[in-house]
């Protein structure tokens, strides 16, 4: 269970402390796409996630999107917020994980990954041994795929509650 566990909770990315994060030696932040940045029906950034996106390049921290979308979906996010992306990432797999570490020369120490879902965001970065940061989903609306995944999520967030290790709504650093 402890694998599904984030290690900070926060009600969105606009409530994460980076500059703290920064101090504690992160370099990059890796972002999910579908409803962590933006809705799905959204298909390109609003001018306050591009402005999130400037203010992090002037903290001097490198933020990628990490989407399982297609490059369609990903590319408007990636141009508009001038960041470097990757698409069909197929978290929580190691493999997109291992090859940003290498192009980039990030050790796993200084990677924070951003997302609003325990299967794949928070599961692959804590096996990555990144910080996993969750955030609440923007929208209700979620793929097929995604549906499944919060069925299953719900009983994990249930034995979490019961354990009082993560309850939704109750932030934490």
């Amino acid at each position: 269970m402890e694998q599904f566990r984030p290690d900070i909770y926060k009600k969105s990315i606009y409530d994460i402390d980076y500059e703290k994060l920064k101090s504690q030696g992160i370099r990059c932040l890796l972002f999910d796409l579908d409803n962590t940045l933006a809705p799905l029906d959204i298909t390109v950034p609003d001018k306050k996630l591009m402005d999130l996106f400037l203010y992090l390049e002037d903290l001097g921290l490198k933020a990628i999107i990490l989407s399982n979308s297609s490059k369609k979906r990903v590319t408007p996010f990636k141009e508009k917020c001038n960041v470097d992306s990757s698409f069909h990432s197929h978290k929580p797999s190691k493999r997109k994980y291992e090859k940003i570490m290498k192009i980039y020369s990030f050790k796993d120490t200084e990677i924070a990954c951003v997302g609003d879902q325990l299967l794949t965001d928070i599961f692959g970065a804590n096996r990555m041994g990144f910080t996993s940061i969750l955030v609440n989903p923007i929208s209700k609306k979620d793929r097929s795929i995604t549906k499944l995944n919060r069925m299953i999520e719900k009983v994990i967030y249930h034995r979490f509650q019961k354990r009082e290790l993560l309850k939704k709504g109750e932030y934490y650093d």
